[in-house]
């Protein structure tokens, strides 16, 4: 979802770049009441000006795409406070993580290794030219290097490849990873895409399995709702983040004032990269057969989580969280500070689970379970 948006955005851009004149082609989709502040200026650029609209979509539209959230992280290690030594020392591994700050998928990962004390480097990758994997035939996010030799890809396949590393006896980070071939296919647009075999699978023997799930049912259940995360709800955020132009706007005030910008260029990163998205989640919309209102369709994912959490549970794992839930919290946070959050918290019933997931990531209360081996 969030990959195909940017490669649109790139494409805008390019072909604005090459061009001397600018035409403005939305003017349909844009619509007219409250739109023309954003329309008028846009449609007098020409020449020059061209070139700094077509800068704007690649550096404003596809910065914006993943800068959805007021949810802000620095660039450093990220160690357990009280123990740092001993979690580094404990899990025996460098992990550096190339990422976007607030992609859903990339999200996902930070969940789970902070909830599991795990330390790990952030590297921030540019979502337009990417220069931060020029190393990388793979040029997705998020890519989790370990000990600077081994490359991870795919978040759900991270995840489950790290779980199963601290839970095996017997398993190096090699070992595992054989366990998940890359599988190349072209979808329904003709175009290459690489997935991931067993990516929701945990690479346990027997015994193993039958101590991580003791309950008849809880390994699929754990499976059914990571793949549910990945394939409905991660498309749920963009159409209701960027759900109306005031909306947009406000994910691209927090760019704005984060990103370094000059005064003409934040403008332009600011209002046409949210005319870009504002188009863009509209067809997201259509594309995934949402209803007009998409919050509807939000209340209801989140109220169906919450439903088959239960009442008897504090998380789908249990007393603990589980692989399901930290993908659904990884998800859903990188709507923070924004209305969406804020709506999706007051008219649902996930508030006490999230706040309770929020606890559980920001305590690494995950952290004890450690392998028995290293590579």
């Amino acid at each position: 979802m969030a990959a195909t948006c940017a490669s649109n955005l790139s494409k805008v851009g390019r072909s604005l770049l090459l061009s001397n004149n600018v035409y403005i082609t939305s003017r349909r989709a844009m619509g007219t009441t409250g739109r023309s502040a954003l329309r008028s200026p846009l449609e007098r650029l020409s020449g020059r000006g061209g070139k700094v609209l077509g800068a704007a979509f690649l550096l404003g539209g596809g910065v914006g795409l993943y800068q959805t959230v007021k949810f802000s992280l620095q660039q450093h290690k990220h160690l357990a406070e009280e123990e740092p030594h001993k979690a580094s020392g404990a899990v025996g591994l460098s992990l550096t993580l190339y990422q976007y700050k607030t992609c859903p998928f990339c999200s996902k990962v930070r969940a789970f290794l902070d909830y599991h004390g795990l330390p790990y480097d952030i590297i921030e990758v540019n979502p337009v030219m990417r220069q931060e994997l020029k190393w990388s035939k793979y040029r997705k996010v998020p890519i989790l290097m370990v000990d600077g030799e081994k490359q991870l890809n795919d978040s759900s396949v991270i995840i489950s490849s790290l779980r199963t590393f601290l839970l095996s006896q017997d398993k190096s980070i090699s070992d595992i990873l054989m366990c998940y071939p890359e599988m190349k296919s072209k979808n329904d647009r003709g175009k290459e895409v690489t997935e991931y075999a067993n990516k929701y699978w945990l690479m346990l023997s027997e015994t193993e399995t039958a101590t991580t799930y003791p309950e008849k049912g809880m390994q699929k259940e754990e499976m059914k709702w990571r793949q549910w995360a990945d394939d409905w709800l991660v498309h749920l955020i963009s159409p209701n983040v960027y759900r109306s132009s005031s909306e947009a706007l406000a994910s691209f005030d927090y760019i704005v004032r984060e990103g370094k910008f000059s005064t003409f260029e934040g403008f332009f990163a600011k209002y046409v990269g949210a005319a870009a998205m504002f188009i863009i989640a509209k067809r997201l919309k259509s594309r995934h057969n949402l209803q007009d209102d998409v919050r509807e369709d939000l209340y209801k994912a989140v109220n169906d989580w919450v439903a088959a959490i239960g009442k008897k549970r504090k998380f789908m794992g249990g007393d603990n969280p589980n692989l399901a839930d930290l993908a659904v919290f990884g998800v859903l946070r990188v709507m923070e500070g924004l209305e969406a959050f804020d709506d999706m918290m007051k008219n649902t019933k996930v508030k006490y689970w999230y706040r309770r997931m929020e606890r559980a990531t920001l305590n690494h209360e995950g952290r004890g379970v450690m392998p028995h081996k290293t590579d």
